[in-house]
């Protein structure tokens, strides 16, 4: 029996993806997957650009709200709930559309994961205090000695991925890289077209996610962070808080970024996210590329989409 179909919309921020997802679910019997390290996390909804309430209700989406801001979520625990989500759309007669722009999600779900060894809350928390007493760019420097190809893809301040990396090898005696060396594919259990929206022109993108930005400024980002941290315990070291848009915020209210500087601060941060997302883009094979400023990307999308189905 061959194997039942799939749909995978990602792309940069502000790219259009979720517009696109909702014309989509409107032509075609699907459920939508979230793709997103953000939207997992409750109570973040203005920064996360989240659907609202009446949206979520005639589009409902999977792996949204998931945990609170001070927990933290995975790439193998998304691949996990997302092959699991599938197979239950599946199993319903419908059709998974996974949407959203987390890279490392999208590269997760497609290739599988290296057998990487869990986290251990010990040791993590020995080298959160190191990185306290001598910094994150001291613990930079030992993995530069021990790990020098994957010091090398970090900077120094990235400390989610430096104690990843650290905790690794002081756990296994082994390099990030060799665990990636050793991984193998792990097909999907569905046929997945895969779309990438990628704009033509950079500059029609980098007016959007400044419009993007406003938005959510405008709509209460501040006030939302400042709730956060009147109802959880949060630091600005979880991942909740080193999201685009809430780390600015985080920093502007810690003291170390002036309240004049936070918009332009942000909107760059998003550009460069969108950036990396690119990067990612250009070294994933079997992509099918649309240019959201083309003609008319949505016939293009439905004529993909109408054609996978069929086949």
């Amino acid at each position: 029996m061959s194997l039942p179909p799939a749909l995978l919309l990602t792309g940069p921020t502000a790219s259009g993806k979720t517009a696109l997802a909702f014309e989509l679910a409107t032509r075609f019997p699907c459920d939508i997957v979230s793709v997103d390290s953000a939207q997992v996390f409750r109570d973040m909804n203005v920064g996360t650009a989240k659907p609202d309430a009446a949206t979520l209700a005639r589009f409902p989406h999977r792996l949204i709200d998931l945990i609170t801001p001070e927990q933290r979520y995975s790439a193998a625990a998304f691949r996990s709930d997302a092959l699991r989500e599938i197979a239950a759309i599946t199993a319903a007669g419908r059709i998974p559309l996974l949407v959203g722009g987390t890279m490392l999600y999208v590269k997760a779900l497609r290739s599988g994961l290296a057998d990487l060894p869990q986290a251990d809350a010990g040791l993590r928390a020995v080298i959160d205090a190191e990185a306290a007493r001598h910094g994150w760019p001291a613990l930079h420097a030992e993995l530069a000695r021990l790990d020098p190809e994957t010091a090398a893809r970090l900077k120094p301040t990235d400390a989610q991925r430096i104690q990843r990396a650290v905790e690794v090898l002081r756990l296994t005696g082994r390099t990030l890289g060799s665990f990636f060396a050793a991984q193998q594919a792990q097909a999907l259990p569905c046929r997945l077209l895969a779309l990438a929206l990628v704009p033509g022109e950079r500059s029609v993108l980098h007016r959007r996610i400044e419009q993007r930005f406003d938005a959510m400024l405008n709509s209460g980002l501040v006030e939302e962070v400042l709730m956060l941290r009147e109802k959880y315990r949060l630091d600005g070291g979880l991942p909740s808080m080193r999201c685009v848009g809430y780390r600015q915020v985080w920093d502007m209210l810690e003291g170390t970024l002036p309240r004049a500087e936070l918009r332009d601060r942000g909107v760059f941060a998003t550009r460069q996210f969108a950036k990396r997302q690119l990067t990612w883009l250009k070294s994933m094979d079997d992509m099918q590329i649309v240019d959201p400023l083309a003609a008319d990307p949505t016939a293009a999308v439905l004529a993909a989409v109408a054609a996978h189905l069929q086949a």
